[in-house]
């Protein structure tokens, strides 16, 4: 599963859009987030680890590895 599903199954999850996910990230780190390179981000495969992190802290999710 790609950082794509993963992010657009914890916004269902929260019942929650990508526009409201960047406000809120915007609020959470005083910067500029936009919806449009969330998912520009997204759908080019071009998030970083420390940036699926963050909105996963956004979200109130941790990124974590698990032993299979």
């Amino acid at each position: 599963m790609e950082i794509k599903e993963d992010i657009k199954i914890l916004l269902v999850k929260e019942n929650l859009s990508v526009p409201e996910l960047a406000k809120r990230a915007g609020e959470f780190s005083g910067k500029k987030y936009t919806a449009d390179g969330i998912y520009k981000k997204l759908n080019n495969r071009t998030m970083k680890y420390e940036e699926a992190q963050f909105l996963g802290d956004v979200l109130g999710y941790k990124l974590e590895f698990v032993k299979k």
